[in-house]
């Protein structure tokens, strides 16, 4: 291998295909799931490896839900934040917002750090699932 460049397998090939059908994050334990349902040969650990690879790449976008577990997507654009719901994993990308971008650059230069970095997931209750919930049970 050359470069950034990876080989490419038929198991990376499955999970990316996986995800140009789904919009929502999934656990590694999920892809597996998905993939063994539609007929791929894959292990845990393989699906783990190359969740990470294809993160690591830039093709997924990875956030650690509420309980910890890491959850992934097909990456749709640049830098950029998610509102994720608690409830049935719904995620939309929201845009940097300015003044979060600057707060950030201000904070880190207050202490003295510089190339920084951070992430920011927001979690609530999707429109969708809160109707559910306040729906009379027939």
């Amino acid at each position: 291998m050359t470069g950034n460049r990876r080989r490419t397998t038929k198991q990376r090939l499955a999970i990316r295909a996986l995800f140009d059908d789904e919009s929502f994050f999934l656990t590694a334990q999920q892809v597996h799931d998905q993939l063994r349902e539609r007929g791929d040969q894959v292990g845990l650990a393989t699906v783990y490896r190359n969740l990470q690879t294809l993160a690591d790449d830039g093709e997924l976008d990875v956030i650690r839900a509420e309980d910890g577990e890491m959850t992934y997507r097909r990456c749709s654009s640049a830098h950029h934040h998610h509102l994720v719901c608690r409830s049935c994993g719904k995620a939309v990308e929201i845009g940097p917002e300015k003044i979060l971008e600057d707060w950030a650059r201000d904070v880190a230069a207050k202490h003295g750090f510089s190339e920084t970095g951070h992430e920011l997931e927001l979690f609530g209750i999707c429109s969708e699932c809160s109707a559910a919930r306040t729906d009379p049970v027939s």
